[in-house]
């Protein structure tokens, strides 16, 4: 009777081990092959590729994820299209991405960047939105400017459009509304009461 080996492999050499990069094994696994598939085709170890994936930076999947990819590429591939068109015309964050996807923020990224989109930084995302939001504020600063030169104070306005007192005075400025003097009340700042 001979001797049963556990390991049908030969162990690989470190030099071998030390070739496969996490970012290699990370290509593969994103590339839709599951950890079993990225463990044969590279000789190492479950945990050592488990450990190089986790050092890349990996997202992994759970296996109803990779029948899904797998099942229908063409389904992600519309997946990721759409997400990139929220995220370039509609100024989408990648938190309503991961939303809409159904997945996480770093799962979202990803899509997005297979769809060929780059991602934005926090305050290009707030500048795109806020120009976006441009015609509407005018829109607004003029309807107060003309309610204001119809005779209205700015702290009505104010409790009328529930916005604060300064936000009015910005609004009206971005207007170019010529302002009114502001009057004095109070007993405090009447001369001729002095004694």
């Amino acid at each position: 009777m001979g001797v049963r080996r556990m390991n049908p492999h030969p162990p690989t050499t470190s030099d071998a081990s030390e070739a496969v990069t996490p970012q290699s094994l990370r290509r593969q696994y994103e590339s839709g092959a599951t950890v079993d598939e990225v463990v044969t085709a590279s000789g190492l170890s479950y945990g050592s590729v488990l450990n190089r994936l986790h050092d890349a930076g990996t997202v992994m999947r759970t296996s109803w994820q990779t029948r899904r990819m797998r099942q229908n590429p063409q389904a992600r591939q519309r997946l990721a299209t759409h997400l990139r068109t929220l995220y370039e015309q509609h100024g989408a964050t990648l938190t309503e991405l991961a939303a809409t996807a159904g997945d996480s923020r770093r799962a979202a990224r990803r899509l997005l960047i297979e769809a060929g989109g780059t991602v934005r930084t926090t305050q290009q995302t707030l500048r795109m939105r806020s120009a976006a939001r441009a015609p509407e504020r005018q829109k607004l600063a003029l309807s107060l400017r003309a309610r204001y030169e119809a005779g209205a104070t700015v702290p009505e306005l104010a409790e009328e459009c529930n916005y604060s007192v300064a936000t009015v005075y910005r609004l009206l400025h971005q207007a170019k509304t010529r302002m009114r003097p502001q009057h004095r009340h109070g007993s405090a700042h009447r001369d001729g009461n002095r004694l």
